[in-house]
Order: structure tokens, then sequence, then C-alpha cells
């Protein structure tokens, strides 16, 4: 007889690209997400949940996976005779689904249509560090209207929204471009084949990597990276790219203007030279206050030169002072709001997401420095990112329906609150209620009731009770504050135990004599007394 082979057991491990999240990782993150959600609130927008899967024609163009074109999406056919069944996959961002839902039901909502969203997607990319299959977005959008208003609007709330979950002001930087004016600059360099924009766009994608010199050399002949290999360039002629890095370069250029300028101007104390020096960061010796008198000021004067010098560099070509000329509308929203160059800039050099966008376009960055895997400093970098896409909706409906949005990386800005100390302390466990005698549960679970209905987060100990040890071992792997203990002889006498297990952790560490007499480890009352005493103990006052 053949001896029959045993089913191999399955491995326990998740997927290449998804992880597993666990207690403080998903508290911290529903709290974020919750004070951001308030934000979008005060703003007027409402909450949305669209499903999770979409058909594939509705998701449209999606996001290819560079080293899998066409295979970045969670995809499958559902079972239909004759293989006719509709193309199904798990949604990739939270923005293709918004345009499906307005098309749908534009009829019954109001216009413009203002939702948040918060929720998982999934895209079927090559995983990496850090480059995960399943994550989170937390998006904003008003679709229906073309108003700069919906645009700044966006801005500020990005900024609200930064500042609401921890990040200081001076810590941030909400930045502001638009693609119109960048095809102002291609049409003044009479760039006009589609697929030599495409080109142009993929290399000033490239400039926060490569610099103004590297872009400069990929918009020509080509240049060596960093691996020794020769990456050929665009063709451009040295007049031809010069718009482009003048373009790019227009935020540095706008501020040494503004620096001669105040080099040039007497010191005299007068506003204009306050205003000036506040703008360049240069110390007055003012106080806090007072630079934030000149913050209005000071916003008109940098709005007021970056878009002069955008001007001159669009020249005549139509599309490009649209472009300047919106972004002069939300300067002019945020300034009147109140959001100074020390939050919100116009900032030509954002160069991510102008293949996508039809026209302004804003990021939020955070510039306060980290060190890197090399022990190398290095600034934060980029949280978030949206700006306007007029078409997404046309798909639909065959019209265009102007729309405006932000995307908030929700795992980055974690990070950033953890590099900020804002999160990432351990969590505080529950109060353990031990087990001293297994038949006596109701009494136990009696016990616990009383901890949560104060409010107070208690579980009883549902293990083996056989050995205490472990049951004392299991409350500090949960982090508990304090354990409960009632045996029988406590409970004839009608009081319980309460070991705080935060201070026999400090003990264990370093506590002086003198804490361990103030504050035993270990108090016996009366059970009646066990609400009002675990609450003073996790307020500190035992």
């Amino acid at each position: 007889m053949a001896k029959q082979t045993k089913t191999p057991r399955p491995k326990a491990a998740t997927p290449k690209g998804f992880r597993d999240y666990f207690g403080t990782d998903v508290t911290e993150r529903t709290e974020m997400l919750r004070r951001i959600a308030e934000v979008y609130d005060r703003y007027g927008f409402d909450a949305l949940e669209s499903a999770a899967v979409e058909t594939v024609e509705a998701l449209g163009k999606f996001l290819p996976d560079v080293d899998r074109p066409n295979a970045g999406v969670f995809a499958w056919q559902e079972g239909e005779e004759e293989g006719k069944g509709d193309w199904l996959a798990l949604r990739y961002d939270l923005t293709a689904p918004l345009a499906r839902v307005f098309a749908q039901h534009r009829n019954d909502l109001p216009t413009p249509y203002r939702r948040y969203a918060m929720g998982q997607v999934w895209r079927n990319e090559k995983p990496g560090p850090g480059r995960f299959r399943q994550f989170y977005q937390c998006d904003a959008d008003t679709v229906g209207t073309a108003s700069m208003a919906a645009d700044a609007e966006i801005c500020a709330m990005l900024a609200d929204c930064m500042e609401v979950v921890g990040i200081p002001r001076g810590d941030y930087l909400i930045r502001v471009n638009n693609r119109k004016v960048l095809n102002g600059v291609l049409d003044a360099m009479g760039v006009t084949e589609a697929a030599q924009q495409a080109d142009v766009l993929r290399t000033i994608d490239k400039f926060d990597k490569v610099g103004e010199a590297g872009v400069r050399e990929l918009l020509g002949k080509g240049r060596l990276d960093a691996s020794g290999a020769y990456i050929d360039g665009v063709g451009l002629s040295a007049a031809q790219a010069e718009p482009v890095i003048a373009f790019l370069t227009a935020k540095k250029t706008v501020l040494q203007r503004l620096h001669s300028e105040w080099e040039a101007s007497p010191n005299d104390g007068s506003q204009d030279y306050k205003v000036l020096a506040w703008l360049l960061n240069i110390e007055m010796g003012a106080g806090r206050q007072k630079r934030e008198q000149h913050t209005e000021a000071s916003a008109k004067l940098l709005a007021k030169r970056t878009l002069a010098y955008l001007y001159e560099i669009v020249g005549d070509a139509e599309q490009g002072r649209k472009g300047v000329e919106e972004l002069a509308q939300i300067s002019d929203l945020l300034t009147a709001q109140g959001y100074g160059p020390d939050r919100i800039v116009l900032d030509p050099s954002v160069v991510r997401g102008l293949g996508y966008y039809t026209g302004p376009v804003f990021e939020a960055e955070l510039t306060f420095e980290i060190l890197d895997e090399k022990g190398r400093k290095r600034q934060f970098g980029s949280v978030a990112g949206g700006g306007r896409y007029d078409d997404l909706v046309a798909r639909f409906t065959g019209q265009s329906v102007p729309a405006v949005g932000v995307s908030i990386g929700v795992d980055r800005l974690l990070a950033a609150l953890r590099e900020k100390n804002r999160m990432g302390g351990e969590a505080v466990g529950p109060v353990v209620v031990t087990v001293m005698d297994r038949d006596r549960m109701v009494d136990y679970q009696a016990m616990v009731a009383k901890l949560r209905k104060a409010g107070i987060r208690a579980e009883v100990y549902l293990g083996n009770p056989k050995s205490f040890g472990n049951q004392l071992k299991y409350a500090d792997k949960r982090n508990s504050p304090a354990a409960v203990i009632e045996g029988a002889d406590e409970k004839a006498r009608g009081v319980v135990q309460v070991k705080d297990l935060v201070l026999g952790k400090k003990i264990a560490e370093n506590a002086t004599l003198q804490e361990w007499k103030e504050r035993p480890s270990q108090a016996e009352i009366p059970r009646d007394d066990l609400v009002a005493h675990i609450k003073a103990l996790l307020a500190g006052d035992k």
C-alpha cells in the first residue's frame, strides 16, 4: 500500500510588498486621520467611501510600473460564460473612483462637489524598501468649478492640516506652480511636438535629483549618471534650454534680485527695509510678533516679483500668461486669508506631477533635516501633492469638468511626526484583572465591567490562570499600567491588590529609594475604591 503523502502546511508569511500593522501603528494613523478629517470637515468637505473594486474600464489609464508595464493594478475577470465577464481591479488611487462617482451621480450631487476620502489603495508594482503594494491615501477634491479660489482653498487647507497634526510653522512649506506657465515656456522655446514636450517634462522632473547643471545637460546632448552610464539628452540647443532653466530657478533668481536690492537700500529702519529683511530671513533682532507683522507685506512683495519674472520668461505665449494670471489670483486669495511666504509660496521649481495636471500644482514639503541610513543630513521632503485636473471626468461624460484636489501621503506624514516626536511613544495597554480562581470568573468580569463603564481600558486575563507569574508577564507584554489582584482572602475582606506596573518597571531600572517609599508599587484598597484608585494612578497621582 502506497504511503499517503501529507499536505504541506502553508507558509505563514505576508506576500511580497505587503505588511501587517499592529497596535500603535494603527491607533496613531487613526488619530492623525481624525485630525485631518476635522480640518476637511471645517472647510465644508463631505466624506465619501467608494468601492474598493472598480471596473478596469472605469479606472482608465492606470499608473504603470516602470519595470512591469501594464501590470499596475490587481485585476481579474469575472467568471461569465464565453469569457465575456467584466474585468475588475482593486483601486490604485482615490481620484479615479471619484471621477466615476461624480459621473454616475452627478444629477444628485451638488455642484461644485466637495469631498474627502481616506482609505487603502493597491498597486501591483515591484516592491522595494519602503515601497508597498497596499497603502493609505488621504484625499480632498473639489469637482465642478474652474475658480482659482478652489485651488487657493486646497493650499490653505493643506497648510492647516500640517499644523493640526503637529508639524509646526517653519517646518513645512506649501509650494505652488502652474503647468500652464511651463506650457508657455515650451511655446517660447519652440517645442511644440507632444513627444518632445513629454521628454522635457520627464527631464525637469529630475530637477530635485540632478540639479540645475544636470537638467541643463539632459536638455542638451546628455550626461553621465552616477553609475557611469551615459543618458541621452532631449537634444535642445542651449538657447532653447535657457527658458526652462530660468523657469525652474525663478524663485532663486527673484530672491537674488531682492537680496541685491536689500544690500543697496539704506538701513534706515523703514518698513520697506524691514519687510525685505524679514523676507530674506535676515535677523534684525525683532521678536516673533514684529516679524509676523511683516507677513502680509512680504507675501505681496515676493508674489509681485515672482509673477513679474514669470511674465518675463513666458513672453507673449498666451497659455503661459494665463498660467501666471492664475498664480496671481491664488496669491491674492491666500494673502487675504493671512497665508504668507512662511507657509505658502509661489515656486516654479515644483515639477512633480506636471505631466498629469492641467493647471496649478502644489506640494507640501517638510523642511526640517533628518539623518539618512548613512548618517548624512538631508531634508525630509514632500508629504503631499495635488493640483488641477480638468479632463478626468470627461472620459465618462464627454464633457470637460474642472476639478482640483490634494493627496496626503499617510505613511510619510506619520514618519515625519515620529521624527518630530509628535507620535511614536509607547502605547499604554489595558488594566489587567488577574484570575486567582477560575471558578470566580463572574466576579472578575463584574470588576472589569465597572472599570470600562468609568472609561478605563481594561480586560480580564483569559489565558490559563494556573501560573500567576505568566499573568504578570502577559500584563507586562501588553504594557499594562496596572494589574488588579483579588484572591480568596481579598474577597473575604472586601479589598483588592493593585500592582503599579509602570512604577515597577521604573524601580527595576533606576528609581530611588525615596520614590519607592513615597509610592509603593503595590497597594491594598477597598474594592469599592478600585475605579477611583485606578483613575488616580493613570493620572499620576498615586
